[in-house]
């Protein structure tokens, strides 16, 4: 039986955290409205269930990720490994996101209570700085979403704070070169991670895949993602699993990454089976390239990309070309609209730059891009409609860009 957890408390849900760890019966932790979890065939569940977490429902599609106990253990395990070893950590993400359990699921395998932001006012600098300050003492970790980054290191006592930490991990969408920059000037340790639900969130950091964990990318650029912290499908969605899901890795790979790290042994596994054994595989919906020191360069779901002229344009490219030419910007979505003749245009939300008009952004960014993928129309907002944590809605972002 799944039991469904209030993640409105969540140091509350800590020790119930560790009893699903340790192999008691698995939790669903959920924000706001106790929901309904669909039939399960528990024939299907996986030995050794203990968490079931929401995707975030890019696709309009939200699903329930399946993960087992040793694969919890041993992404926190690689985690440590990765940043030099535990700590206590911060929590400032919500705790029904898979984010936010990942700070609690830490915290429970380096046996430290974690530090809780008060978010009921909003994120707010006096908040993380409050936090900080009741730390201990020894290596302390956070995870943020760039937004978050942002409002933090425009602010003193901010940016103070985060000097405190030994590490920050950032994810949820793409790290802004200019805010590393900004960032590393303030004497902060960024660190990028991809990740989602499926691979119990961040799995790569800075580009390299963490201990025991294997990638690679398919013929058409697809990302695939293989080992231990892979979750073993969806809940009662049997066709969905097997799309997403495999026990080998793809076939036909244009490139394969091997972490050169072996995965750290915990000292004590649920009993399940050893978290080394696991060999499952997710195809993911985005596309990346290699990067010529090798790292992995995430461009963006398959289904954000914009069709202009008959030519491809990755939206994350034009992000990174307008957060480069004007790092005052706090956020930049590039989005598709429908256009007539060119099929899609290139249009593109900002957070900031109010004086920024097409022409000049156009002209400042010949160069950078190539014709077809400038932008042609923009807009300015304060705030950019989410799905999920730090993660913007691109669906909703084109609709308010196409009226």
């Amino acid at each position: 039986m799944i039991e469904l957890v209030d993640a409105g408390a969540p140091l509350a849900l800590l020790p119930r955290l560790r009893r699903a760890l340790g192999g008691d019966a698995p939790l669903h932790p959920y924000a706001g409205t106790r929901p309904v979890l669909p039939p399960a065939d528990h024939a299907r569940l996986p030995r050794g269930l203990a968490l079931v977490i929401g995707t975030s429902g890019s696709t309009g599609d939200p699903k329930l990720a399946l993960h087992t106990a040793d694969g919890l253990r041993a992404s926190a395990a690689a985690t440590a490994q990765k940043l030099g070893g535990h700590g206590q950590w911060l929590l400032a993400l919500p705790a029904a996101h898979i984010a936010g359990v990942q700070v609690l699921v830490r915290s429970v395998l380096a046996d430290t209570v974690p530090v809780v932001v008060d978010r009921s006012g909003g994120f707010t600098a006096g908040a993380f700085a409050a936090a900080t300050a009741a730390l201990g003492t020894g290596p302390a970790y956070t995870s943020l979403v760039p937004t978050q980054v942002v409002r933090l290191l425009a602010d003193p006592d901010g940016a103070a704070a985060l000097r405190r930490f030994t590490a920050v991990l950032v994810g949820g969408s793409a790290l802004p070169h200019g805010l590393r920059e900004r960032a590393t000037a303030n004497e902060v340790r960024l660190v990028a991670t991809y990740g989602m639900s499926e691979s119990a969130g961040g799995c790569v950091y800075d580009g390299r895949p963490l201990p025991g964990l294997s990638l690679a990318l398919g013929v058409d650029a697809r990302i695939h993602l293989g080992g231990p912290c892979v979750a073993h499908g969806y809940l009662a969605r049997p066709e969905a699993s097997a799309r997403a899901f495999a026990t080998r890795a793809p076939q036909q790979s244009a490139h394969r990454w091997d972490s050169p790290d072996p995965l750290p042994q915990d000292p004590t596994p649920a009993g399940n089976e050893p978290a080394g054994k696991h060999t499952w595989w997710f195809t993911t919906d985005d596309v990346g390239e290699v990067t010529p020191d090798g790292r992995l360069h995430v461009l963006g779901r398959v289904d954000d990309i914009i069709s202009t002229g008959g030519l491809k344009v990755h939206p994350r490219i034009v992000e990174e070309a307008v957060l480069a030419a004007y790092p005052g910007l706090t956020a930049a979505v590039a989005v598709g609209i429908p256009d007539p003749q060119w099929g899609q245009l290139v249009a593109l939300a900002l957070v900031g730059g109010d004086h920024l008009n097409e022409r000049a952004l156009r002209d400042q960014l010949r160069g950078r891009l190539p014709a077809y993928a400038l932008p042609r129309r923009i807009r300015h907002t304060d705030v950019l409609p989410e799905r999920g944590p730090g993660k913007p809605d691109r669906r909703a972002i084109a609709e308010w860009m196409g009226h």
